[in-house]
């Protein structure tokens, strides 16, 4: 097992979205670990949010089980950059879509330019997200609440809805919910709320997919260690996240990847309608 590192952390705020360039540590997204074995060859992947954190290291590995990839991602270029970087030394191809998922012709754009390329999508993975951190419901404005529901929840289904006729029976969706769909943290909210949603949305879309040969399923990171945390969570809760788990630390986006990988490759091809933890111990029932 790698020596992944433990709280406590430096001090280290950043605007949101963050800049994973700017992290310490840096987070491990398997850019020297992750080994391939041909599991995903030839499939065509369209991830949300995938510049940095879990959406990089589920890029990287999917380019190094075979598959090319249509990279979401708000405005972080250069994270951007760096993640098709890594994408194109697997030998894969790289298409980069920068904008606002809260855009709803975004939504719609961002699947016709994968399918113009690509020509199709077998694998649809759903990551983004938005979250702020607040103690009250006072604190929790009016315009919050809607942006974190159209981001996280919203965008998921017209995205969905956008790529099904591109997708074929043996295809995949993997929504990324949350620990705090099943444990829900008072400061977070209007996250957590989504959260709760997306593991129910995945779980009435697999049902209702399932006649077309399309798999959906969920995943449920717990504490992980991505620029999502040091932009949008107050300096002490950076200073000591993950320490609360059993393993006593956060997980690294590679940790998570591999969970992905097998949903989305044909191994998995009779899993549907779960939700999957990958939480450092803290179990989900």
């Amino acid at each position: 097992m790698s020596d992944y590192p433990t709280p406590p952390f430096k001090p280290q705020q950043q605007p949101v979205p963050g800049d994973q360039s700017r992290m310490e540590p840096y987070p491990d997204c398997g850019e020297a670990s992750y080994k391939g074995s041909g599991r995903m060859a030839n499939k065509i992947a369209l991830i949300t949010g995938a510049d940095s954190g879990i959406g990089r290291a589920v890029a990287i590995a999917f380019a190094r089980e075979g598959a090319d990839v249509a990279i979401s991602y708000l405005d972080e270029h250069e994270d951007a950059k760096e993640t098709a970087r890594w994408v194109e030394e697997a030998g894969r191809q790289c298409l980069l879509l920068p904008g606002d998922l809260a855009n709803k012709a975004h939504c719609s754009a961002i699947v016709n330019e994968t399918v113009g390329k690509f020509g199709r999508i077998d694998v649809l993975v759903n990551n983004a997200a938005f979250q702020m951190s607040h103690d009250t419901l006072e604190e929790i404005s009016d315009e919050e609440w809607v942006k974190t529901f159209e981001i996280n929840i919203t965008a998921m289904f017209r995205i969905c809805k956008a790529a099904l006729p591109s997708m074929a029976a043996g295809s995949s969706i993997i929504n990324t919910s949350s620990v705090n769909s099943d444990a829900p943290k008072p400061t977070l909210l209007p996250y957590a709320t989504t959260k709760g949603a997306i593991a129910n949305f995945t779980a009435g879309l697999a049902q209702m997919l399932g006649p077309r040969g399309i798999r959906v399923n969920s995943v449920a990171p717990g504490p992980i260690w991505t620029p999502l945390i040091v932009s949008t969570m107050p300096e002490e809760a950076v200073k000591t996240f993950g320490e609360e788990t059993p393993l006593g630390r956060p997980g690294q986006p590679v940790e998570v990847a591999p969970i992905y990988v097998l949903l989305a490759s044909d191994e998995g091809s009779y899993i549907s309608g779960s939700r999957y933890a990958v939480t450092g111990g803290k179990p989900i029932l």
